[in-house]
């Protein structure tokens, strides 16, 4: 492999995303490790030492920040789509679609986050960058919720977000059709939940007049 053009600076936070660039050509075939992380220093002619200093918790550092550059990507392109004239079953659905796609580059480093993030051990970090794309992807869709709404909207959309994720990392269709159409069954299915559940709300909302009704009727007032 050619070998980049070394970086000029000897400070850590803005060696973070050459790094992680760099180390993603190595992610496939060697896993988040530090060995990849030495690869990527090499690559840039960049001193270990210092890259572990931007990446001192590597590999969970370097999970991390990849999981943030593309919920910052996603964002700048829902910016470009006008979110605010679509239904928000729309937004949401988009969304989706955009997470998923600018990540796709990057698909095989994500499924060995994926096997990395599932190790008992990392299983807190793999809950907080869900729960961190998933409130983006809610503010994104102009969600204000303060009250219960805000901890059921995204704990469902992390339900479906993960589903949606996990087919994706076997999907070999052309264009991710296949994904697509699996996004929008699931965003189907949670609409007739939540259908459900607002008529649930509404005849329990009613419950204290029909037992007062019954009770006209029994006793005859």
């Amino acid at each position: 492999m050619t070998r980049k053009k070394k970086i000029k600076t000897d400070i850590p936070d803005e060696l973070r995303a050459p790094l992680l660039e760099a180390a993603l050509v190595h992610v496939p075939f060697d896993g988040w490790t530090a060995a990849t992380l030495r690869q990527a220093a090499a690559d840039l002619d960049i001193d270990y030492g210092l890259a572990r200093l931007a990446f001192p918790e590597a590999p969970s550092d370097m999970i991390d920040a990849l999981a943030a550059h593309c919920d910052a990507e996603m964002s700048s392109a829902a910016k470009l789509l006008g979110l605010d004239n679509m239904k928000v079953r729309e937004k949401i659905t988009t969304l989706i679609r955009l997470r998923l796609e600018v990540e796709l580059p990057h698909r095989e480093a994500a499924r060995r986050a994926l096997t990395w993030l599932m190790l008992p051990q990392n299983q807190p970090l793999a809950v907080t960058l869900l729960n961190r794309t998933v409130d983006l992807m809610w503010k994104l869709a102009g969600d204000t919720s303060r009250d219960f709404n805000y901890y059921t909207k995204r704990l469902t959309l992390a339900g479906v977000y993960s589903s949606c994720f996990l087919y994706w990392l076997g999907d070999e269709s052309e264009s991710q059709t296949d994904t697509k159409a699996f996004i929008d069954r699931r965003i189907e299915d949670v609409m007739k939940i939540e259908k459900g559940k607002a008529e649930i709300r509404t005849w329990t909302d009613r419950l204290p007049d029909l037992w007062r009704g019954l009770g006209k009727m029994r006793y005859g007032q």
